[in-house]
């Protein structure tokens, strides 16, 4: 990793810059796959899915039987695991709903809220070189919190054409409606398109690679939401003395693994802490089943001393970290002070990967520095907000002129007549 020591502000957005192609590199190519699979619908997905994934299928769904053979191996420990893991996220998650609101704002006039679950949602589940069954209890059990009726799972299959047990008993175990055997970018047109085999969703939820992050920012051009634009995972730690170097060493990699695209920054008061950090990198990395791919990710990544607390916030500030581990003696001064983080983590012992197992927590969250404007996945991802209104002959009189007067104002006359008329009425 490389050492960066006190870099001047003007030069942060260079050395906190990503290692993702940018959008123009590979929107051609999903914008060519989106306008395939909108014409010819499953020829088109199962074509690519046998160039992306060298597996020629006859059907893209899961059936019954497949679900029932692969429930079966899946080892009663890891099933219990993902139980318990479960039962946190729906803490969590259901300690998320809100009451009705309601209000009278003028005598007469009664406001109110209520939220409704989107009714189809798509989760995308990322397969590849780790098929992640964690990210479907992340997506499917506030799904299933909200109310949405048609949730439906698309992963890639692996070279047998099938996914992992794990993914299909996470899926079973949280009432996922329908799974499909297709991943990357024509698993998201297939979801914002419809094919016979894939159903059409009004919101598509999961993170991705490169390839499927822009997919996503194309299905919103068709009319189809997202959760948010999450692509390839990265991770900042900022560390003093107090901090114990192994542990945020094990932390860095821990995110380092994801893949060769993903990102890891140590920021920290200490050069002692950054030379003991790396030092630890090294010995860890050595010993890992993904070395190859976390060395790749390591190479893209930072130890960054910064000589004061205050300025080393603003740095994270600005880079806007999808997690954030703070192992600081200085702790308020970050969790009070970090504006711009999908997920904060605090202290020596609170692990990232606790968030993305079983703390609770969501592990579905911005990327890329999208943390300055977008959440991560929560229990309103997955429901709309309705506002409702009833006004008496009362409420109608006390308001009335007010919408008038602002209607003529604007040049409207029919959103005028529209309460004229009710007061002529009232009035005669």
């Amino acid at each position: 990793m490389k050492i960066i020591k006190n870099p001047k502000r003007e030069v942060w957005s260079q050395i906190l810059k990503r290692p993702t192609q940018t959008v123009d590199d590979i929107e051609d190519i999903v914008n060519e796959i989106f306008i395939d699979v909108s014409k010819i619908g499953d020829e088109a997905v199962k074509r690519y899915t046998n160039k992306f994934d060298g597996i020629s299928l006859e059907s893209n769904s899961v059936t019954s039987e497949e679900l029932n053979v692969a429930i079966k191996q899946v080892p009663d420990k890891l099933k219990n695991a993902i139980r318990k893991a479960k039962a946190n996220i729906e803490a969590f998650h259901n300690a998320q709903k809100t009451s009705k609101i309601e209000i009278e704002t003028t005598a007469g006039v009664q406001c109110w809220q209520e939220k409704r679950p989107i009714q189809k949602v798509g989760l995308y589940i990322p397969g590849g070189t780790a098929p992640l069954f964690s990210t479907v209890l992340m997506l499917a059990v506030p799904a299933q919190i909200a109310g949405c009726k048609d949730i439906v799972l698309c992963s890639p299959p692996n070279k047998e054409g099938k996914l992992a047990p794990e993914i299909l008993f996470a899926a079973q175990l949280c009432g996922v409606t329908k799974i499909i055997k297709v991943g990357g970018i024509q698993a998201i047109a297939g979801l914002t398109f419809g094919t016979d085999s894939i159903p059409k969703v009004y919101k598509i939820f999961g993170p991705g690679n490169q390839f499927v992050t822009v997919a996503k920012q194309l299905a919103t051009k068709y009319g189809v939401a997202i959760d948010m634009p999450a692509g390839p995972s990265e991770l900042l730690v900022v560390a003093d003395d107090t901090a114990i170097a192994s542990y945020v060493a094990s932390d860095l990699l821990s995110q380092a693994e994801h893949g060769t695209d993903s990102q890891v920054i140590l920021v920290s008061t200490s050069e002692a802490i950054i030379n003991d950090v790396s030092e630890e990198v090294n010995k860890q990395l050595a010993v890992l089943p993904r070395k190859a791919i976390a060395e790749k990710a390591i190479a893209n990544s930072k130890l960054i001393y910064i000589e004061t607390d205050e300025i080393a916030l603003d740095m994270i500030n600005e880079y806007g970290p999808e997690h954030f581990i703070i192992c600081c003696k200085n702790e308020d001064l970050y969790v009070d002070g970090i504006s711009n983080a999908g997920s904060v983590f605090i202290g020596n012992y609170t692990p990232e990967s606790a968030g993305d197992y079983a703390s609770g927590t969501n592990h579905t969250l911005p990327t890329n520095g999208f943390s300055k404007a977008y959440s991560g996945v929560n229990l309103d991802s997955f429901m709309k907000s309705m506002t409702f209104q009833k006004i008496s002959k009362e409420g109608i009189f006390n308001i009335g002129e007010t919408i008038e007067l602002m209607a003529e104002a604007e040049g409207l006359q029919a959103h005028k007549n529209a309460v004229s008329i009710r007061l002529k009425d009232l009035k005669s």
